[in-house]
């Protein structure tokens, strides 16, 4: 049987991009049990309330939800238990030195299988005002209006 290849989505944090501004991103992998691997493949994530931290040296994953395995027994994991990251040293003290800051925070933005692996897109981000949040809005419908009259333009040609 071949290999997965590819990266295939499991979980997005959509509001996370409208919440906050993203300066830097890192892929890591995640230390899971079997049955969260299992509740990953059927397609089963929230991200919504997750975020990441340095302790030790070492970054976690807090507060994300991987419901559990239907089809589990005793072995079955905790929804919302505290899974360690998998970066590289260089990585983790860039992670410490730039989070450490006031104002800045390390918040999930996708989790995904790539190459048959299960992996976390984490991102540095800071909060953004009301102000922001109001200018995003406004430029997105602004660009989608120009798409709307580029369409309609490019049809009646």
């Amino acid at each position: 049987m071949p290999r997965d290849t590819g990266r295939k989505l499991i979980a997005q944090n959509k509001r996370a991009r409208y919440d906050y501004h993203i300066d830097e991103t890192w892929e890591a992998g995640m230390v899971l049990m079997g049955t969260e691997v299992k509740a990953l493949r059927a397609g089963r994530a929230s991200l919504a309330d997750g975020y990441a931290h340095v302790m030790d040296g070492e970054v976690w994953l807090e507060n994300v939800h991987i419901p559990e395995y239907t089809q589990g027994t005793w072995t079955n994991h905790a929804p919302r238990r505290r899974r360690k990251l998998l970066l590289h040293r260089r990585e983790i003290g860039k992670i410490i030195a730039k989070s450490s800051e006031p104002g800045w925070t390390l918040i999930p933005l996708a989790l995904y299988f790539k190459d048959g692996k299960a992996k976390v897109e984490i991102g540095l981000a800071r909060g953004k005002k009301a102000y922001d949040k109001r200018q995003a809005i406004a430029k997105r419908e602004a660009d989608r209006e120009m798409q709307k009259a580029a369409a309609a333009r490019f049809r009646r040609r």
